[in-house]
């Protein structure tokens, strides 16, 4: 869920069609429609896991609203986050990319980007893809809370698998990979389901998880 905060005391608001969502997204159009169409609902492509865990690390010190209304502007500056195109990116591309407006102009998160597209390569050589390398790390049932609430949210900014995860990625050369950025990415691309009890999508993306098909399995 990023930094954001909850705007009420149970971290539900009412929606403009008068449902109860997580507060998070603050009702605004574009918040809202990520959090409705995106947010939680499981992942297998590799382009949007790849996109999705380096956008984490850029939103690092911002709010994850900034990088999503930027996400075009990455999307193009980036090859469409296509790794194979990103892993052949050099210095030129680097003093490019620092002239783009469009993005977060981070020296580092730039580089970052470009070594973890060269890093996906070989993780997709080893697992056959990202989605089987991320979800084989899919945490158990006993990790989990048993109520996902406001509370119990707000107090689990990492887990032992984001933690788990995030050394892993670090020992096989990834940047901006922190267990708090790795959280994130698994409550973005559905490994979890932190949409909150009484959140109106919350049924509605478990059934998605339930049918979901697991890379690798």
């Amino acid at each position: 869920m990023n930094d954001e905060e909850a705007t009420s005391v149970d971290g539900l608001t009412e929606g403009p069609d008068g449902r109860l969502r997580c507060a998070w997204h603050g009702n605004l159009d574009d918040y809202l429609a990520y959090h409705d169409r995106e947010w939680g609902r499981p992942v297998d492509d590799d382009i949007r896991l790849f996109e999705k865990i380096c956008l984490e690390g850029f939103q690092a010190g911002l709010s994850w609203l900034t990088i999503l209304r930027k996400r075009e502007n990455f999307r193009a500056a980036f090859a469409g986050f296509d790794f194979e195109a990103v892993a052949r990116f050099g210095e030129a591309d680097i003093e490019r990319l620092m002239q783009d407006a469009g993005i977060v102009r981070h020296r580092g998160k730039i580089a970052s980007t470009i070594n973890n597209a060269r890093r996906a390569l070989e993780l997709r050589d080893e697992f056959g893809s990202l989605a089987a390398y991320f979800w084989s790390h899919e945490p158990p049932a006993s990790e989990r809370p048993a109520v996902i609430d406001w509370p119990t949210l707000k107090a689990m900014p990492t887990t032992p698998t984001s933690t788990a995860i995030s050394n892993d990625l670090k020992k096989r050369g990834w940047s901006f990979v922190g267990p708090t950025t790795v959280y994130a990415f698994m409550q973005a691309m559905g490994l979890v389901n932190d949409h909150l009890e009484g959140c109106c999508c919350r049924e509605e993306v478990e059934a998605a998880r339930t049918a979901f098909r697991r890379p690798g399995r």
